[in-house]
């Protein structure tokens, strides 16, 4: 069976006696516009996403006729978890962490990342006190920042975080 778009999500659709097959997928396979997998109940998926952006979601409904559906699970995995205690916190940790390239997740005022020990003694060391968990990877935070853009500095999503945060002049 070949996918090549999504055809709702399972919170949107209420399910009237359908039988339900997962697609379980790890968060880092959700971007993939081109894959090959098998749902929990052996039934062959390709993916074949051609529209750029496109990418499968918690709960996203990628098959379905009168008798199942085919929803898509995104597997817990370990992760770094940071609750920063303020605005200026949040935008530092996104931002220092967002410079090493590694993706972000933000859930629940909480900062997310997929764990790696180095960068965990990093951001302890650093004073963010990181947790480690396990969590499911769902709402990655897209960036419309360049990558190392050293263009104007009153520009950048860190510097805008820093001024709103900054205490105001009385």
């Amino acid at each position: 069976m070949t996918i090549t778009e999504t055809l709702g999500n399972i919170s949107d659709s209420p399910i009237t006696e359908r039988s339900i097959d997962y697609l379980d997928l790890e968060w880092f396979e959700s971007t993939k516009r081109i894959q090959r997998k098998k749902t929990r109940q052996g039934e062959d998926i390709a993916i074949k996403f051609l529209k750029e952006g496109q990418r499968l979601r918690e709960g996203d409904i990628i098959f379905e006729n009168g008798d199942k559906i085919i929803v898509v699970n995104i597997l817990e995995t370990e992760t770094i978890v940071i609750s920063p205690s303020s605005m200026l916190e949040m935008g530092t940790v996104c931002y220092e962490i967002g410079n090493k390239h590694i993706p972000l997740f933000i859930q629940q005022d909480k900062v997310l990342l997929p764990f790696e020990m180095p960068m965990y003694r990093w951001l302890e060391v650093s004073g963010f006190k990181p947790e480690k968990q396990s969590a499911k990877l769902l709402n990655l935070l897209k960036s419309n920042v360049e990558p190392h853009g050293h263009g104007n500095l009153g520009s950048t999503i860190f510097t805008k975080i820093l001024k709103m945060a900054a205490p105001k002049d009385e």
